[in-house]
């Protein structure tokens, strides 16, 4: 087996197993099959990742379903919006298809399933269907209508079909089995009567097919192979086979059901519904707020999606529902933009610097690198002038010996500019300071070749030429949610813990002139402050850029929390010395085992956090601990995934840990070493 192979997720092992047992690889078929009722967000990116990228893989079809079946949520400007998502992802389908292409279909199997006694009209109401299903524990109970003959459900049906029947009076069931353990297998709904349009067939039809019934039969009429769902559907499988068992001809491709974990992420929310909720609310502008999870939001912020396939890519796949940390996508994000965003610099909240000893009338243009990660990426200018805006943070009347920006007496330099130190200060009535006065060092212009240009001081400052300075607009986001897992609390509304400051405007901005043309959606470093992009609000009189994230994750330092379950906001809490990634997996590791819940949600995201930062030569060493130290065994395991993922080759010592750690029995060892 070659070493591509021996790192292969679980679903591609899926793949290469029915490969090695005879499927033949040009029948390989996979379909991304998302429901038009909302825009994308970010777990689904991890849907797409995966099939597409399965496609790419295998060079093998992918189809772009719609699963529209239900015209009472489903809407155009959803599917328009889906379209575009996958398509900035980076990926084309194979074929665009829509559920809807196929409704005579279903509807002939369907007359196929009554004919076989395998499906019938049923008039209960919602209410009563619901109670004669029984329990869990507790076996259902034979509709009424079950036993009626196929003439008479026939009849029935037609008349659903021709609207002859208002919503809710009758449904067509299929007939499996009232005594199941699985409460799905209880005679499910295949078909209600629903008097709405449809954003495709209009008013062809007033009854649709639901979703279990839909999937698996459009699968087979699509030819797909492997039906990827998440976790949820697992208890749908047995539905999704039988349903299939009765129209299947085994000359033809029959696509086989499997499941991974949905992706949650730390501070958000992924339900369509409650993200429709802050829409309707208001409590976001829409869909593509900044500030929400959705693709269309993650790119209006910034994000690219460079960052969101390496995102999916870190994540990995797994058979395990878990939370991942939030502050992951942004190291994805920093990552991708510290390579391709131009250098620039701009003041957010300024004070006015004047230079003293420099000339009334004199500019300059200075020479500034767009990315000096990227050598091809060239220069710009930087006017430079007597009169400049920095940041009124940057600047202190009386400041202690660590403080190394500006203040009185000291010198600092401005970026590809002067060394400059502060001599003085003017005040208003209020006691605010106005201006800062400051000499410069004139020989010490960056790039200039003279002894002084070589000079080192402590600090470096941003800064923009108040006589060339383009005002612009600055949005600044932080999280949404206060709560690590605002949807998770059963008696609190996820709504009580929205951030009442997860977006702060700015409008008294400058920034050099250089970004006056800038286009929406480009990207900036803005030096010293963070990662920015053009808004599509932005105009020629009126520049506004969103803030991305910043040059550091500076969340930890400041996690909020929501007490009483009332959102507060906590102090910022004084900068920790940098953690050991190695040091703190095992920390964590050590109590492992004994969590669960939410607090081993949170545990499995912070290694998975921290294994970013590990390196094999760091992990290695760790294969030899002892087996009863199962919780850290589990964390290196879990480590070892995340090399896995990126890239890591499975050697020796790597083939010989995995054999040691599966012979463990522990449950969640045993679900750890699965993923690999």
């Amino acid at each position: 087996m070659s070493e591509e192979t021996k790192s292969l997720n679980f679903i591609e092992q899926i793949i290469e197993d029915d490969i090695a047992n005879g499927l033949s690889n040009d029948k390989l078929h996979f379909r991304f099959p998302p429901e038009p009722n909302g825009y994308l967000h970010i777990g689904h990116a991890a849907a797409i990742c995966l099939n597409f990228g399965l496609g790419q893989r295998y060079k093998a079809p992918v189809n772009l379903r719609f699963d529209d079946t239900n015209p009472a949520k489903e809407e155009q400007e959803y599917v328009d919006a889906i379209k575009k998502d996958v398509a900035w992802l980076g990926f084309q389908w194979t074929n665009e298809c829509y559920s809807s292409d196929y409704f005579q279909q279903l509807y002939d199997w369907a007359i196929l399933l009554i004919n076989k006694g395998a499906a019938y009209v049923d008039g209960l109401s919602a209410e009563e269907m619901a109670e004669q299903k029984g329990t869990h524990n507790e076996p259902g109970v034979e509709s009424p209508f079950r036993n009626k003959s196929v003439e008479e459900n026939l009849a029935l049906f037609e008349q659903m079909k021709n609207g002859n029947f208002d919503e809710g009076t009758y449904a067509l069931r299929a007939k499996i089995d009232m005594t199941s353990p699985n409460m799905l297998m209880r005679d499910p709904i295949m078909y209600r009567i629903l008097k709405k349009e449809h954003h495709r067939t209009g008013s062809d039809w007033c009854i649709y097919p639901m979703y279990d019934w839909t999937h698996g039969e459009s699968d087979y009429l699509e030819e797909v192979s492997h039906s990827f769902c998440t976790l949820e559907f697992k208890p749908h499988r047995e539905l999704y086979d039988w349903f299939l068992d009765q129209v299947y001809d085994t000359k033809n491709i029959r696509p086989k059901q499997r499941e991974f974990a949905r992706r949650n992420l730390s501070y958000t929310i992924m339900s369509k519904r409650k993200l429709l909720r802050l829409v309707e609310d208001k409590v976001v502008t829409g869909w593509d707020d900044p500030r929400m999870p959705t693709i269309s939001g993650l790119r209006r912020r910034g994000y690219t999606a460079a960052s969101i396939r390496k995102f999916s890519e870190v994540s990995g796949i797994s058979k395990r529902d878990s939370v991942t940390d939030v502050s992951l996508l942004e190291f994805c994000i920093r990552e991708d933009l510290n390579k391709t965003a131009t250098r620039v610099m701009g003041v957010i909240d300024p004070v006015k610097l004047v230079i003293t000893n420099y000339p009334d009338n004199k500019e300059e243009f200075l020479v500034a690198d767009n990315n000096p990660e990227d050598t091809t990426s060239g220069t710009h200018e930087v006017p430079f002038s007597k009169e400049l805006y920095i940041e009124r943070e940057d600047f202190k009347e009386d400041a202690g010996n660590k403080y190394f920006r500006l203040t009185l007496g000291k010198e600092v330099r401005l970026k590809n500019a002067y060394i400059i130190k502060g001599e003085s200060v003017v005040k208003d009535a209020n006691g605010t300071i106005t201006e800062i006065h400051c000499t410069a060092d004139l020989d010490s212009r960056s790039g200039s070749g003279t002894e002084a240009s070589t000079r080192r001081v402590k600090g470096t400052l941003h800064w923009v030429s108040i006589k060339h300075a383009v005002k612009a607009e600055i949005r600044v986001y932080d999280r949404l949610f206060l709560d690590e897992a605002p949807d998770s609390h059963k008696d609190t509304d996820f709504m009580q813990y929205i951030n009442p400051k997860s977006l702060e405007v700015i409008k008294t901005a400058f920034v050099e002139p250089f970004l006056a043309t800038a286009t929406v959606g480009t990207e900036f470093q803005f030096q010293r402050l963070g990662y920015f992009n053009v808004d599509t609000d932005s105009t020629a009189d009126n520049l506004v850029f969103n803030k991305t994230v910043g040059l550091k994750d500076s969340w930890a330092k400041q996690k909020p929390k929501a007490q009483n379950n009332q959102p507060t906001q906590n102090k910022p809490q004084p900068q920790q010395a940098q953690k050991n990634p190695i040091n703190e997996i095992k920390k964590i590791g050590k109590k492992y085992a004994n969590l669960s819940g939410p607090k081993l949600d949170a545990a499995k995201a912070k290694i998975l956090k921290f294994a970013e930062a590990v390196s094999y030569d760091d992990l290695e060493p760790l294969f030899d601990t002892p087996a009863k130290k199962v919780g850290t065994r589990i964390a290196i395991v879990i480590t070892l995934g995340v090399l896995l993922n990126k890239g890591q080759e499975r050697t020796e010592a790597i083939n010989t840990f995995i054999e040691s750690v599966t012979q463990d029995s522990h449950e969640m060892m045993v679900e750890e070493v699965k993923a690999l």
